[in-house]
């Protein structure tokens, strides 16, 4: 008989081998614990008193932004590789929405304030 048909070749991360199964689970993994930490250490420095209170709002937007990063990464796929060039237009274009929007809302109200 054939040994070479007899053999089983070694993963080498075809697809269907389960190996690329494995790795995207693992990168959610890693993704769901770093936001579990960032949210964690949130509520760490809102509750505690070892940071100044000063700088509180600044680390808590800090760890917002990290958070957003880690979910825009690990759960949106969202890279800086030739396929991701669409997501990121995209993700700037909603920003750019919601921005103009909340904003714009904002000026609106300042205004109907001013003028009641």
């Amino acid at each position: 008989m054939n040994e070479a048909i007899d053999k089983k070749p070694a993963s080498d991360g075809a697809p269907g081998d389960g190996s690329d199964l494995r790795t995207s689970l693992w990168k959610y993994a890693a993704g769901l614990g770093l936001s579990v930490v960032l949210t964690l250490a949130s509520f760490w420095v809102s509750g505690s008193d070892a940071v100044w209170s000063q700088g509180i709002p600044v680390l808590l937007a800090a760890l917002a932004i990290g958070q957003m990063g880690i979910h825009l990464v690990f759960f949106l796929h969202v890279s800086s590789g030739p396929e991701g060039t669409n997501n990121i237009l995209a993700l700037a274009f909603g920003v750019f929405v919601v921005a103009l929007v909340v904003f714009g809302s904002m000026i609106i109200m300042a205004n109907l304030d001013a003028n009641m």
